[in-house]
Parts: structure tokens; C-alpha cells; sequence
């Protein structure tokens, strides 16, 4: 079966570039796109993706509230945060209190890939957007 991964963003450019770039990986498939968090919690609950990546600064319901939410409702599924931000301990330490096992600025999309890659292993992936670990 494949990996089944949920991509919740507002902009719907970034949703298909993601779909594309995570669809170009055999064994995943993108099940499903969010508009916005509320959307993603909806839709998680619906979809029980493995793997729900969230962008940070959406309407209604934030990445870090959605993250949340979907951890509580379903604890098995693997998140990870995307954000236009650069990646500071900080919001590190809020990804991972909110349930992020990973989180990728905007600005190395390519790094979704080694995120997803490291979360489905169980692994932490924090990378800022200068490709270096927080």
C-alpha cells in the first residue's frame, strides 16, 4: 500500500507543487489537499493519512492549532510543518510541543521530501532555510 500523505496549505500553487513533488516518489501518494486547518482536521479525520503536512500561517485554524488537533485525534499520523518563516528554536520547540516530528521552510521545498523520508522512519526533521538542523 502506499503512503498516504494529506498536504494542507492556502495557496493552492504550493499544494500542486507539493503533490507533484511528493507524487514523484513511487511508493506516495498525496490522498488528499486542505485549504486551511480546519480543513486539514476534517480532512485527517476522513482521510487517516500517514502523513500530514501543514503549513503554518493559514486562515481559520493555524498549522500549529490544526497539528494539535490531529494529534489528538489521530496520534498515529506523522506531521510535518511548513512554513514561509525562518525556522528558529523557537518555532522549533512550538512545532514539536504542538506534535510536528518535522518542519521545512518554504524556501527548500525539496527538503518535504527528506522530511517525510526521516518522520515515516521515526526520526525528527527540523531544517531552517538555510539547510541547517534546529
Amino acid at each position: 500500500m502506499p503512503i498516504r500523505i494529506l498536504v494542507a496549505d492556502d495557496d493552492s500553487t504550493i499544494r500542486k507543487l507539493l503533490k507533484r513533488l511528493l507524487e514523484d516518489h513511487p511508493q506516495w501518494e498525496v490522498c488528499g489537499e486542505a485549504v486551511d486547518g480546519l480543513d486539514a482536521v476534517a480532512k485527517s479525520d476522513e482521510l487517516a493519512p500517514d502523513v500530514v503536512i501543514l503549513d503554518l500561517g493559514m486562515p481559520r485554524m493555524n498549522g500549529l492549532q490544526a497539528a494539535r488537533e490531529i494529534s489528538r485525534r489521530n496520534p498515529g499520523s506523522h506531521l510535518i510543518l511548513l512554513t514561509v518563516q525562518q525556522l528558529s528554536d523557537q518555532l522549533a520547540e512550538e512545532a514539536r510541543d504542538a506534535g510536528f516530528q518535522g518542519a521545512v521552510s518554504k524556501s527548500t521545498g525539496r527538503e518535504v521530501v527528506s522530511g517525510v523520508e526521516a518522520v515515516l522512519q521515526n526520526s525528527m526533521f527540523f531544517v531552517d532555510g538555510l539547510h541547517n538542523a534546529v
